[in-house]
């Protein structure tokens, strides 16, 4: 990927806009300011005249934004229209996953146009929209198909090109738009009976699930259902009581501020098996995905059975904004905790898993959890695998007061085995860890390429006073994209305050978090 032409002159037009005076600048001029200008002049001359001058970043944005926005309806109107195409269930299962994630992209783009958010709002939303289309590219490599038409016409789209575009425009000039007020300590947008709710000491829940029938529903899907038919869209609390729900649920986009309230880790336990190897994308694999925004889990286990042996198998999927997950057990193999996208938080949880086992491009902060690596087939673990495709995406795993520590099938066996911190998914791969414990399962290197050179440069990697016997970094990796941060105000741009913007919406959530070093 290209780096940003001119920033000092981008920032000059950006800083010398006012109320009198507007410069005006025609759209070949902003496009050569882009990481990618040939897609910028070809997209946005559309239906309209490129010598026309633009007045002003914030046009040339809303213009990005907007042209970003069409082109994407209307590859997802192409993209439904190739059903029929699709004879191998394996493509079509793929283009499932396209057609999903493309119409949360359109939502996306939606909000950063309608809303008056903050920057670090459209920021995510932006970084998330360009997350969804590597999504659909990565289902067609799943499932191994090939030469497919439908794949390529896809991937010849220059959606992608667009949003990056949007993203460094959004992070140099900002949004424009407001920052939340607040009431009682909540932001504004926490309805005052939502308030009242999240601070009581007892939640009473709108539906209970209980295998035994002595509930409202049985399954922990018929709850959801029944919630995405509920008028309004307050908080609505799940109790889902002690047993072993084995069902795959899917807490869609439109289905927002859901509770679900379990009896405690390993009583409520919703568990599945489905994977890669078995037929599914990594994306469809998960036991629980949570799509809709504010979602919260408390005391639940989310397990994926599928066995190290079947590859990508996930337990639990967040592309919720602003969700949380508190006193919770993610539980499976490779790919266990997919932190898919937007802005994430979990506090007192327990992660079990061996390859690549938290991974995903959101930005999110694990705090006071128990990490702990399972005994690998292949001899190596690697606990993160984050995936930031774009410098300019505000995403990255933070690993905060931590403990990492070996599962029971591993602990006495770690001499055989290589435990990683992480590995570049991706080319700007973000992942730091603070303050936390590390065991001597930890190999010295710390870190493990993911293939040659590839990212090593460009990646962020980070370890700040983490304890323990595998904390030692006299042997760590020495690529240029490894720190050992010594400073607490870099260490610091990772913290729930900055990193995930917490101090304005996790108070709502009534859970315990420590929002600095």
């Amino acid at each position: 990927m290209a780096p940003l032409l001119s920033i000092t002159v981008f920032s000059i037009l950006l800083h010398s806009l006012s109320p009198i005076i507007v410069v005006a600048v025609d759209l070949s001029s902003w496009c050569k300011l882009t990481p990618h200008p040939k897609e910028c002049q070809a997209y946005l001359s559309h239906g309209r005249n490129p010598l026309t001058p633009i007045n002003g970043a914030p046009a040339f944005l809303r213009l990005s934004m907007e042209t970003a926005l069409t082109t994407t309806a209307n590859l997802t109107k192409t993209a439904a229209s190739l059903g029929p195409e699709c004879k191998d269930p394996r493509e079509q299962a793929a283009l499932e996953d396209c057609l999903e994630v493309f119409e949360m992209a359109m939502e996306h783009l939606s909000k950063t146009l309608t809303r008056q958010c903050t920057q670090e709002d459209s920021q995510t939303w932006l970084s998330s929209a360009l997350t969804y289309f590597q999504t659909c590219s990565a289902g067609f490599s799943d499932l191994g198909i090939t030469n497919s038409h439908v794949e390529r016409l896809i991937s010849n789209a220059d959606v992608s090109y667009l949003i990056s575009n949007t993203l460094a425009i959004n992070k140099i000039g900002g949004s424009g738009g407001q920052t939340p007020s607040y009431r009682d300590g909540f932001p504004s947008w926490v309805s005052p009976g939502d308030r009242k709710l999240l601070q009581s000491s007892t939640i009473t829940p709108n539906v209970v699930v209980a295998q035994d029938g002595s509930g409202d529903y049985t399954t922990v899907t018929a709850a959801v259902n029944a919630a995405a038919k509920r008028s309004g869209d307050g908080r609505f609390v799940i109790q889902v009581k002690s047993g072993t729900y084995n069902e795959n649920v899917q807490i869609g986009k439109s289905v927002k501020n859901i509770m679900l309230l379990g009896d405690g880790i390993g009583k409520t336990i919703i568990t599945g098996s489905k994977s890669v190897a078995g037929g599914s994308t990594t994306f469809r694999s998960a036991t629980v995905a949570a799509v809709g925004d504010n979602f919260i889990a408390r005391g639940i286990t989310f397990r994926n059975t599928a066995g190290a042996s079947k590859h990508q198998a996930v337990a639990l999927r967040s592309g919720s904004d602003l969700s949380v997950f508190y006193l919770c057990s993610i539980e499976g193999y490779q790919d266990t905790l997919y932190v898919y996208s937007n802005r994430q938080f979990y506090r007192q949880c327990d992660i079990y898993g061996t390859v690549d086992f938290i991974f995903g491009n959101a930005a999110v902060v694990i705090q006071d959890c128990n990490i702990y690596p399972r005994y690998p087939p292949g001899g190596k673990n690697t606990i993160t695998a984050q995936g930031r495709t774009d410098p300019n995406q505000n995403t990255g795993i933070s690993i905060q007061n931590c403990k990492v520590t070996a599962a029971s099938d591993l602990a006495g066996k770690t001499s055989g085995v290589q435990t990683y911190l992480g590995r570049p998914w991706q080319e700007y791969s973000r992942t730091v860890f603070l303050t936390t414990y590390l065991d001597s399962l930890i190999a010295p290197a710390g870190w493990l390429e993911w293939s040659g050179n590839f990212a090593l440069n460009t990646l962020y990697y980070g370890e700040y006073e983490n304890t323990g016997p595998g904390s030692s970094t006299a042997n760590r990796v020495n690529w240029k994209g490894y720190h050992v941060i010594t400073s607490a105000a870099e260490a610091s741009k990772f913290t729930v305050a900055n990193f995930i913007a917490g101090g304005s919406w996790l108070p709502a959530t009534n859970v315990p978090y420590d929002s600095g070093l």
